[in-house]
């Protein structure tokens, strides 16, 4: 596989103060898809700006946005990276390789530069699904966070239904049920350069995602 195998997707809603630096790094080759899910801060028209491809996905979620960001791309392998600026998408190539060396998913796993980078209770709960899937499935993974790669076309096979937060969790749990090689590599994780998270930001929000976590997983 080559750089031009590889679309980027990028789920966004209100990052228009992290998004500029976010695109600025993605590898030479890959193309960048931006999704706005509901910005109210002009995100997309400072994609637009930069001449880099957006889709508008009105339904809100996480899961809808990357959804409808594979759907948009037309090369076979898709990566994810939030839009947030908490990783650096120059580390996306090694997930990529991954997928050359035999794996059919590859899962970035969070390493925070400091406490400040991920909330304690976030932390918690996505150690709590990741102990639950090496438990049930055997999977080798430490965490569900949003930096992936994996073919496009497997991707679409596994039927992923969650539109919400548990759109992780669920593609873990399918891809374990089907048998694929899954490999995790560790990748750099520091506080958002902008904004405000709609998930670990809150206990609320946190909340909410545990309940889609519960869902997935059932």
């Amino acid at each position: 596989m080559s750089d031009v195998d590889v679309s980027v997707i990028i789920p966004c809603r209100n990052e228009r103060g992290a998004i500029v630096s976010v695109l600025e790094g993605i590898p030479n080759g890959f193309e960048a898809i931006v999704v706005d899910n509901g910005s109210t801060d002009g995100t997309a028209d400072v994609v637009a700006e930069l001449g880099v491809r957006v889709i508008v996905e009105p339904r809100p979620g996480y899961g809808s946005a990357v959804h409808a960001g594979v759907l948009a791309a037309q090369r076979p392998i898709v990566c994810t990276i939030d839009g947030d600026g908490s990783m650096s998408p120059a580390e996306l190539p090694g997930l990529v390789d991954r997928l050359g060396a035999g794996a059919d998913l590859a899962v970035g796993r969070r390493r925070p530069t400091g406490p400040e980078a991920w909330p304690a209770h976030a932390r918690a709960g996505s150690a709590a699904v990741a102990w639950w899937l090496r438990r049930r499935y055997g999977l080798p993974v430490n965490d569900i966070g949003p930096m992936r790669a994996i073919e496009r076309e497997r991707l679409l096979a596994l039927g992923i239904e969650d539109r919400r937060s548990g759109y992780p969790v669920e593609l873990l749990v399918r891809a374990a049920r089907s048998g694929l090689r899954v490999s995790e590599c560790a990748v750099t994780y520091t506080p958002r350069t902008a904004g405000r998270s709609k998930v670990s930001g809150s206990i609320a929000g946190s909340v909410q995602a545990g309940r889609d976590f519960l869902a997935a997983l059932s």
